[in-house]
């Protein structure tokens, strides 16, 4: 993969004479340097690596052209947004998905991180032909990967992660997660400079909520990681974080790499993807704290994973309450009708074995000691 052909190609998908943000470039060029060194792609496979990175940079050009066209777009405040966020398979999908069906607020939707210009009208959330082409391929994901349906699945017009408006900037775990790249994961933990990365997350939703406004309120597992930059640019930000077993936690987010990873290298190394995400979650936990410490330990609300499961919406109305805001008559019958319609394992169990990963309970419980006694986290022996 050449970085040149990569913009060249972007510039033709989003009919763009733009060049890439230097700080995305930088990032680019790091993420193509480990892709070829390292990741170990198929020939399938690195087809479709670069078709993603041309797609994400597409989307940089025409977000920026739309925005340089309609610039007083960036006059209007993304106010109180709400961010869930946890380690990964602790809840957020359940939560956010919940929070999504009050009609006060408005959420990050699949479709939209994957063709975001021109902004869509209300009527266009869940209907239209950007939202049917998304979900056609949903759909043809579900028929032909099941596997990985059963650990996450997302309809067109579900609330996505918002680091898919990260991800034009290429400062995303989304790349640290879908392919081997230990350089760039490096780089991206402990060298990378988030405040770009959110400057055009907050671009992003300013342009979606120019005809349909709202609440926003979005989901990312991997914002521990940067909750300094995140507050920066959102100052009024509201923050609810999940917690789950870690034992739970682990395995099943190494189980979901370990679906996704071969579909770009014919290689893929268990242990490798069990101590990457050790590193992660560390380095997770240590900003979750150092947050706290500075900001006080009510700055960031939690719940935990057992009490979500064993009662989603009462949590929710705690949520609610925590942050002064109204739980509405609406708000508690939709998410009902949503709890209704999406019993647990609805589209299949998900089985994980720590041991795939070189990984013990044992271990993972005592690396993860000091968390689980810090956040009360309910543990299984």
């Amino acid at each position: 993969m050449q970085v040149a052909q990569i913009i060249e190609s972007a510039r033709a998908q989003a009919d763009s004479k733009r060049e890439p943000e230097p700080y995305s470039l930088q990032a680019l060029e790091r993420l193509v340097d480990a892709l070829n060194d390292e990741a170990l792609l198929s020939e399938r496979g690195a087809q479709g690596v670069e078709a993603n990175l041309v797609s994400s940079l597409a989307i940089q050009f025409k977000v920026e052209d739309y925005l340089a066209q309609h610039p007083q777009l960036l006059e209007q405040p993304v106010e109180k947004p709400l961010f869930v966020f946890g380690l990964p398979r602790t809840g957020t999908t359940l939560a956010i998905n919940l929070l999504s069906v009050d009609p006060a607020r408005r959420s990050f939707l699949r479709w939209e991180s994957l063709d975001p210009v021109p902004p869509p009208r209300p009527e266009e959330l869940h209907a239209g032909p950007r939202y049917d082409a998304c979900q056609a391929q949903t759909q043809m994901a579900l028929k032909y990967a099941p596997h990985i349906a059963a650990i996450h699945y997302e309809d067109a017009d579900s609330p996505t992660e918002c680091q898919f408006a990260m991800a034009p900037t290429f400062v995303s775990q989304y790349y640290d997660s879908m392919y081997h790249v230990p350089s760039y994961h490096q780089w991206f933990l402990h060298e990378a400079d988030y405040l770009p990365a959110f400057r055009f997350h907050k671009r992003f939703l300013q342009l979606l909520q120019a005809h349909a406004p709202g609440n926003w309120t979005l989901k990312n597992p991997w914002h521990p990681l940067y909750l300094d930059a995140l507050t920066e640019v959102y100052p009024d930000a509201r923050l609810a974080m999940t917690h789950r077993d870690p034992v739970d936690v682990v395995a099943s987010a190494c189980s979901l790499l370990k679906a996704v990873r071969p579909m770009f290298s014919e290689q893929v190394d268990l242990e490798a993807i069990g101590q990457m995400l050790l590193e992660t979650f560390d380095v997770m936990i240590e900003r979750t704290l150092a947050y706290k410490t500075q900001h006080g330990w009510d700055a960031i609300y939690d719940l935990q994973y057992a009490d979500v499961m064993r009662d989603p919406i009462g949590e929710l109305r705690k949520l609610y309450a925590h942050f002064d805001e109204p739980f509405t008559d609406a708000a508690e019958a939709a998410m009902h009708a949503y709890m209704a319609a999406n019993p647990k394992g609805k589209h299949g169990s998900h089985q994980y074995n720590l041991a795939d990963y070189g990984l013990s309970a044992g271990a993972i419980r005592e690396r993860y000691r000091d968390y689980c006694e810090r956040f009360g986290v309910v543990v299984k022996f």
